[in-house]
This record gives C-alpha cells, structure tokens and sequence, in this order.
C-alpha cells in the first residue's frame, strides 16, 4: 500500500522513474534510432501521437496511419516543427474496415521498408449506441481489437524477417486496460447476442471485451511466436488513466467533472510509456 501509493505520488522505482515521469525523459539515454522503423496506430493525439512525437525526436522512422489523412498530416507538421529530420510517413488506414487494414498493410509493404516496432494504440469508447462496422462487427471490438488482430497478422512476417536481417529484436505493443476485467462470460456469446439485438447494448461492457480480446491476443501471439523462434515479443500494456480523446463521443459536463475530481490520480499523456 506504501510503496503504490509513493507511485502515485511520483516517488522513483528501482528504474529510476516514477509515475510522473515522461517519456522524453525515461528514453534520454536511450541510443539513436535511427535503423528503426515503427508504426503507430492511433497517433493523430493522444498517447500515440506523443509515441510518435519521441520516437522521432530520438531518430526512429515513424509511420503515422490514420483515418483522417488531414490530421495525420497535421501531426506530422507539428513533429517537424520541433524534429525539422525526422523520418514521418503518413497512410490511410481505418481500423473498423477489414478491407482498408488489408490495403494499408499491402500499401506499406510495397514500400520495401523495415519494421521493427508496431505500436497497437488506436482505441475507441462507443458513444452509447450500437453501432456496427462495414463488416457487420460491433464497432468498438471492430476498431479495438479486430483491426489490429489483422494489422498484426499481415505485418508479422515482416517483421520477423527485419529483425532475422538486422538483429534487433522486433517488438509489437499492445495498448489494453485494466477495464478488460470487468467482463465476466463468453465474449463470443456476448458480442454474438449484442449483434443480433437480443441484448441491451452497454458500451462500458463493450470497451472492456475488446481490451480483454487484445490481452488474449497477446497471450497467444506471444506463445506463436516462441514456437516459430521469431525474434519479436508481443506485450499489452495497461497506460493509467489517462485524459486523451478516447472519450470524444462522451465528452460534456459530466465526462469534465469525473476528470476534475480524479486529477491527482491522472498521469498527463508526456507521463504515458
């Protein structure tokens, strides 16, 4: 109890670092990045786009995919700004569609480059009601896990064969939460009857099968990747809590005032890593 609660106050930890912490500052030593390559879905704000912001301030290729062009390309005009040499490619991807998971990946591909990272991070809270994807999937699992599952699958291979050719180990992150917990059931059961209209849809109950559908994934990937002696890791990663966009179908009065009293507890997005 001492010592989470020393955390959460900021106090340092055997690394070093605490919880107030930034990632500027956790990855100062870090060595240059340049032969990197990574990807990062959901970097347009939030946690991604300052992901995006460090790894290309220490040297990495960042490869921004987003479903808004405009503001991918806007965050790569901000990253230049401060880093006038990063490396910063922009594509279209939107997460909910299987089709353009498969075009953005076939897209990338054929550009011959590397990878090396793949930084899972897009999330999506409903904003209440049911609504679902072009492939007839409920639209937080769609955009949280089901897009991602295939990003991965598509881009692994490429990514064992970048780390078997340069020998850095390739990483992939998966960006979950704790709330992953607070489903109990068959999720298969559960997104099957919410489909179908046979039960009430609940868009707290949704967040958290498709958090607890990307700690699965990891799971599974992690061992798969152990038989086929790949040189990648897989790891979910739980943030804190933190204030980013993923609320803008909820934000109002009530969303600002849970954010004001839970502010001492709040990490700011530069304190995510």
């Amino acid at each position: 109890m001492l010592q989470a609660a020393r955390y959460l106050l900021g106090s340092p930890g055997a690394s070093g670092f605490g919880s107030k912490s930034t990632a500027d500052e956790v990855t100062a030593a870090c060595p240059d990045l340049g032969s990197l390559t990574a990807i990062i879905t959901g970097a347009t704000s939030g946690i991604g786009a300052e992901t995006a912001r460090v790894l290309a301030k220490r040297g990495a290729r960042v490869v921004i995919p987003a479903r808004s062009v405009k503001a991918a390309e806007d965050m790569r005009a901000r990253i230049l700004g401060e880093c006038p040499g990063a490396d910063i490619l922009v594509l279209h991807l939107d997460l909910s569609s299987l089709a353009s998971v498969r075009d953005f990946a076939r897209r990338f591909l054929s550009l011959g480059l590397p990878l090396d990272l793949l930084i899972n991070n897009a999330g999506k809270f409903s904003h209440g009601q049911l609504a679902l994807s072009e492939d007839g999937v409920e639209m937080t699992f769609a955009t949280n896990y089901l897009g991602h599952f295939l990003l991965t699958k598509l881009l692994l291979g490429k990514m064992a064969e970048t780390a078997a050719a340069t020998g850095v180990q390739g990483r992939i992150v998966n960006v979950s939460s704790s709330v992953h917990g607070w489903f109990s059931g068959d999720w298969a059961d559960y997104l099957k009857l919410v489909t179908r209209r046979k039960i009430p849809y609940d868009a707290t109950q949704a967040y958290a099968v498709s958090k607890l559908a990307n700690v699965l994934h990891t799971k599974e990937l992690a061992a798969r990747l152990q038989e086929m002696g790949a040189d990648v890791t897989v790891n979910c990663v739980h943030p804190g809590i933190v204030r980013t966009r993923l609320n803008r179908d909820r934000e109002g009065l009530i969303t600002d005032l849970v954010f004001v009293l839970l502010s001492k507890l709040l990490k700011t997005i530069p304190q995510v890593r």
